[in-house]
Formats: C-alpha cells, structure tokens, sequence
C-alpha cells in the first residue's frame, strides 16, 4: 500500500492567530503561558485538518515561535554569548530576543544585544534567523519544544513523523563568527545532540522521523559531499528509521550521493524538477521508500491529478509498497484553506488550491494508488479533467494586446540614454544634496488609525473623498516629521498602501486576491500575494496622487516609490502556464508607465523596490545565466525611459549579494539601497571587491528589532562603508521600510541616524 504523508503545515493559522498572540505577547498584553495556549490549540487544529484531509503520517517539529532553524539552534544550544541566560536553560524570551533583539534590563540575558542576521530560506520569500557558530562552539540537547509537541500529537491519537533539520544543513545556513574557521570542523561535535534527538524521540514510541538537506540540491562542495557520507553513516548506528527530504530544485550530481545514504528513505521534489523522474527508480536501492513529492507546496493551483497519477502508477510498478506520496515542500508557503475564500468567482476559485487541499490532492492521488476503481478518485479525475480544460480555454488568461506590445519591445527600451559616469553628473546638480544624503526605504508606521481607515474605506463605511483626506492626514505627518527630523531625500509614507506588492496588483489586470492567503514570510510578518492568472497591464496611474500631493508639501525632493517586476512577480503566486520570464517583462512594462507619469508629475527620484531579486535565483549555479539575464533586462525595462536627470533607485534586503553583484551593477539602478546592519557591513565586501560603480544606502540600523541604535552605533557602521564605498557615493538610511514600527521609536532612530550623518560629514568635509 501506498502512503500519504505530508513535510509540514503552515503554521501561523486560518486567521493568523499565532501571529496576533505573539504580538500581543511582545506588547506585554498577553502572557506567555496564553501564548503557549494558543500555540498548542494551533498544532492540535492543524494535525486534524491534516488527518481529515486524509493524510497518514503528520509532521510534527513543523511549529516555530518565529522561525524553525531558529528553533534548531536553541534545541542544540548554539546562542550567542550576548544572549546566554544568566542562569539555567534558554527560555522562549530568550528565542525572541535572538530574532527580535534585546531592549530591556529585564530581558533574560544582556540589554540592547542586537538581533541574529536573517536571510532568505533558499529560493522563497520566507526569512530564517542564521546560526551563529564560534570555532570552538560547544553543543548541547537544550531546548525540549521537539519532544512536547511530539507528545502532544501521540496524546492525541497521531501517527507522526517529527520533522528535523539535517545536520549538514544546519551547518551550512550558518556563519562562522570571530577567528575564522570550517564550520565542517563542527560536524564531529554535532552529531552526538542528534543522536541524543534521535534516542530521544524513539523513546517516545516514534518510528520515522524526517531529516531535512535541501542543500543536497545545491551545487556543494566536494568535502561536504564526502561528509554526508560520514555524517550519515554515524548517524544510522542510532535508532528511528530515516527519512532524508530534498526539496526545491533537482539532485542531479548529487543523486547518487543521495540515494546511496544509508537510511531508510529518500524524498524529492517532482514539481520543481521532473527530470529526476525515472532515473532515481534506478539509483534507489531495493529497500528504501522513495516519497515522490508531486503537489506543488509553494503555488495555489490545482494539480492536474490525472498527469501526476501516470507518474505515480509507473512508480508504483517499480516500488510496490515502498512508495509515498507527498508534497513537493513544507505547505509553510501555502495558504491554509480555501474553502473560506467567499469573493473568488467560482471559475477561478476551481483551479486553486491551498494546504488542506493539497493534503486532499495528496491523499486523493495515494487512495487512486492503493483503490484505483473507488468512486470518490473517479469522480476526483473526472473533475481534476474538467478544471484544466477550463484554464486551457478560458478567455480571461490571454491578452492580445499585451502580448503585441511586448513582442515590440526593443533592445533600446532597454537602456538609459547616457552612462551613469555622465548621468550623475547632471543629477548631482539637479539634486543638490550633501555629502552622505540621508533618505528612508519608503514606509512610516502603518497604525491602528490607518488601518482601521482602509477597512472601513473597504467595507464601504468610508467615502472615497474621506479616505482620501484620512491619507492626506497621514501623509502630512509624515512629512512633516521628515522635515523636523532634517532628512535629505523625503517619502510620503505609503500609508494608502496595504502591502508593497498586493497595493500594486490590485491595480493591475491580470490579478486575483484572496482574502485569507497569508503566508508567513518572517517571524509574525505575513504576507497575502496575490495571483497571477491572466497577462499583465496597467490601465491607469496608481501612486502619481498621492506623491504629487506629497511632494506640494514640501521644497525637500520627495521620492516616488514602486515595486520593481521580479519582486512583484516572486512575491506573487505566478502563472505555470507560462515562463517566470514573459511574466516579469509584462509587469515590467506596466511599472515602466508608472515610472513615466511619476517623471511627467515632476518627482525627481524615483525608487523601484527589488527585494526579491536575489531570491529568485536558481538554486543551481548551471541555470543563473538565463535567470539573471531577464532579471536584469526587466528591471531596466521599466527604468530606462526616463531623462537622465531622473535619479533610479532600487532597494534590496536580507539576501547574499556576492555571487550576482555584476548583474547587480547591470541592473544599472543609479542608487541602490542595501540591509547591512545585521551583518555589520559584511554584504558591502561584494560591492568593494567588484568596484561596484553607483551609488549605494547601506542600512545602517536593523528596522526589525525594536532596538533604538545609537548615532555613535549607526557612525561606526557608516565608517565601515566608507572604507569599501567612496564617500561621494554612500547614501544613508534604514535597512528597510519602517512599517512595522511604532513612530516614538521611528523617530528616535531616524534622529540618531541625522546625527551619524551629519557626523560623517564633519569628518570628511
């Protein structure tokens, strides 16, 4: 018999109920044993859903306060010195002031001790909180969270498979601090807490468990080839049988490496590479399960059931009894239920799908296997046919006229009118700012005030003219502060905004929202993206309004704000009908009418946020070219029509930049603003090795913590930069947009960054 199982659940609940009693919890509303209260209640409702759905085995470790390499990293006992406890074991404040920073003489290690870095989870938009590992680090079986909840699942009548990080991807997303060392030095010490976990979670009556190595789809290094090799072949002496879960992208090199571990089962992700399909039956050997991971876990469409079952039923010929059915990743990059999505036409909302219906798909897809004349499959394939026939013929999806403006597209749209060399001369005196010109990313605070407006605005409790005042009234506030505060280069604040990507799209044909697809990105971030099922326009201005208002407030230069086309599109559930590519050259023409009527309202910067660009990447170095290319010509797409006195910004965040700063540098952006503050200014290495040629912000305070940094903090980061970046080239500002901020500490941070600036320059006057 076939198996159903699935890799992990998205946890922060139908109406985000864990991120709304965390953040109580950070407010001092909510004590932590109600916060843990809710975090069970979570975990039970989501194994029931998962049961129901008609999965066999749950995951279970799948949970995370904020972030689950975080979780890792206390469980083995690798915490900072500034964060050890003064007495005693970890707590959950120590796991909150690792991600979030510490502000509080109270707090259960040292006060103002700065937040862990955080960084991109391979390819997705989710953040994880990074190890931090000394060259003698010691590891120790410190933090229990693992074996509760597994006693929580059994108590309550579940057949579970506790889901771990491998130990050599652990290794691997962490980073070397002080004297420089191999963190594969570490791997001998490592080992026996996983063998303590292992014989841990046995007792506990479990009998597989999951151990997670994306990296095996990367393109690794041989001694870390060699030492999953070792590292396997010491851990099979411990109890439980093994699953190792590869996800993301393809084996390929590293296949034979993988089926050749010594354990009982090997995991791979069909969607993303489907190539691997039929080759690893004859790599596998004779006695281990292979889990097929064949529902996509980080899109919302359907699976076309009866494609995806061919493949199983070949699989199934060669495996018998060996074979599971899962989904290609962790749901965590789902949203949770569809079946509560009430203003989705139903032509649409038939072609999607969400968590709980990808443990349908997935239990559906192993009873076609196990039951193949059941009623219920035949009438699942029946109307599985129906829905990609519906797709394939529906004429909302395509655009004639779309697609003839981008089959126009030259060459020369593609580029500015001079070399930057010459461009920045004339904006330079255009301009007229100062040495280190201090700006924000683009938001101020999103309060309860702005956000109760856009609900009742929405419900229809609000006319269009007194919401439009109500933003004014914000927009006013923050300039004005801006003012008061002396910076340089102002925003308007995009209160009007209710996310980055979604405010755009809503305004954009092309695109569908749901209203209960959030997705956590980092901690109790979430994030709703939106759809993308047609091709792309622009039928009229979305932000000139509000900035041209904004900029009638003040003689300072106000910066126009907007998403760039991968971001927009990497933040979105994209089409898979057509490329990534032809999506993103679509938005990139719509922004590019944007970027137009923003220059023809006279705003004289305009910046094109690329947060995700990084992140979108291949995982496989053999594939960055083609990615890069579009990447870069997209961006130049929408940016290039201006004259050279208008001055291109983009931003970026949370990413490793130096394997694509030269496609950085192509992107020809006239300033780039960058998150360095957690990383103490080691991104800017890339951009001084490369000679990176145009201007650039680096963060110089985290906006994720809610740690006020001091000027003579954000000074000394600025002398950082000034040794890799020529002074005439360094810009000043925040690591990212300040909307999940409160204003006292906004403004407390943005005086003490005026006056690291301002210090700067006496300096180097």
């Amino acid at each position: 018999m076939a198996l159903s199982h699935n890799l992990g659940f998205p946890r922060i609940g139908r109406d985000r109920e864990l991120k709304k009693a965390l953040e109580a919890h950070w407010r001092g509303e909510l004590s932590e044993a109600d916060l843990r209260s809710t975090g069970q209640q979570l975990r039970s409702a989501h194994w029931q859903l998962q049961k129901d759905a008609g999965i066999d085995l749950l995951p279970v470790g799948d949970f995370a306060w904020y972030d689950q390499v975080l979780t890792h990293s206390l469980m083995f006992g690798v915490i900072p010195e500034r964060f050890r406890p003064h007495a005693g074991k970890p707590t959950l404040q120590t796991l909150f002031g690792m991600a979030r920073g510490t502000v509080s003489k109270e707090s259960t290690c040292c006060a103002g001790a700065h937040a862990q870095e955080m960084t991109k989870w391979f390819d997705t938009n989710y953040h994880y909180l990074v190890p931090e590992f000394t060259k003698n680090q010691q590891f120790a079986l410190s933090w229990e969270q693992l074996f509760e909840e597994v006693n929580e699942a059994i108590a309550l009548g579940h057949s579970v498979k506790p889901v771990v990080i491998g130990p050599l991807t652990y290794l691997w997303l962490g980073k070397a601090k002080g004297e420089a060392f191999n963190r594969l030095d570490l791997l001998e010490s490592l080992l026996p807490v996983y063998g303590e976990v292992l014989q841990r979670l046995a007792s506990l009556g479990v009998e597989w468990v999951q151990l997670d190595e994306p990296i095996l789809s990367l393109d690794l290094p041989q001694e870390w080839k060699s030492a999953f090799e070792r590292a396997y072949n010491l851990l099979q002496r411990d109890p439980l049988k093994k699953l190792v879960a590869t996800y993301f992208a393809g084996l390929e090199d590293n296949l034979g490496l993988a089926a050749s571990l010594p354990v009982d089962g090997l995991h791979i992700d069909l969607v993303r590479a489907p190539e691997q399909f039929p080759s690893i039956l004859d790599r596998l050997p004779a006695y281990k399960v292979l889990s097929l991971g064949v529902v996509n876990g980080r899109n919302v469409w359907r699976t076309d059931l009866e494609k995806v079952l061919a493949i199983l039923q070949q699989a199934q010929q060669r495996l018998g009894d060996r074979l599971w059915v899962a989904p290609s990743c962790s749901l965590l990059h789902s949203p949770v239920d569809l079946s509560r999505e009430d203003r989705l036409d139903d032509e649409l909302k038939g072609w999607l799908a969400f968590a709980v219906q990808k443990c349908e798909e997935v239990a559906l897809l192993t009873l076609a296997l196990n039951d193949p004349q059941n009623s219920k499959v035949q009438l699942a394939l029946e109307k599985s046919r129906a829905i990609q026939a519906s797709r394939d013929a529906s004429t909302r999806i395509h655009k004639a006229d779309v697609q003839a403006r981008l089959a126009a597209v030259t060459a020369q749209d593609s580029q500015r009118r001079s070399a930057f060399a010459e461009r920045i001369k004339v904006q330079r005196e255009h301009l007229q700012l100062p040495l280190f010109p201090t700006t924000t990313i683009g938001s101020f605070p999103q309060t309860t005030a702005i956000r109760l407006a856009r609900q009742s605005f929405k419900a229809g409790k609000l006319t269009e003219a007194e919401y439009t005042e109500a933003m004014y009234s914000e927009i006013r506030h923050a300039v004005e502060v801006q003012e008061n505060l002396g910076l340089d280069v102002l925003v308007h604040g995009e209160a009007e905004r209710n996310d980055m990507v979604e405010y755009f799209a809503e305004q954009l044909d092309g695109y569908a929202f749901t209203r209960f697809g959030w997705v956590q990105s980092y901690g109790s971030r979430c994030v709703k993206p939106a759809v993308i099922y047609g091709d792309l326009s622009r039928p009229r201005a979305m932000t000139v309004d509000w900035i041209r208002y904004a900029q009638s407030l003040t003689s300072k230069v106000m910066k126009g704000m907007l998403t760039g086309p991968v971001t927009m599109l990497m933040w979105s559930f994209p089409r898979d009908d057509i490329s990534r590519e032809q999506q993103a050259r679509q938005l990139a023409l719509a922004i590019r009418d944007e970027v137009m009527d923003l220059e023809r309202a006279g705003i004289r910067i305009v910046q094109i946020d690329e947060a995700a660009f990084r992140e979108g990447l291949p995982l496989r170095k053999a594939q960055w070219g083609e990615y890069l290319n579009w990447a870069t010509e997209a961006f130049r797409l929408c940016a290039s029509g201006v004259a050279d006195e208008t001055q291109i910004h983009t931003h970026m965040c949370y990413s490793e930049f130096n394997d694509v700063i030269e496609s950085i540098a192509a992107m020809d952006a006239d300033v780039i603003t960058i998150e360095t503050s957690r990383s103490d200014m080691e991104l800017l290495d890339a951009f001084e090795a490369f000679d990176y040629p145009n201007e650039i912000g680096p963060g110089v305070y985290d906006i994720h913590s809610p740690r006020v940094p001091d000027a003579k903090d954000m000074a000394k980061l600025l002398r950082k930069a000034a040794r890799r970046i020529p002074v005439q080239r360094l810009w000043v500002n925040p690591d990212c947009g300040l909307k999940t901020r409160g204003w006292p500490e906004t403004e407390a941070a943005l005086i003490n960054m005026v006056v690291a600036a301002q210090t700067l320059r006496r300096e180097f006057a």
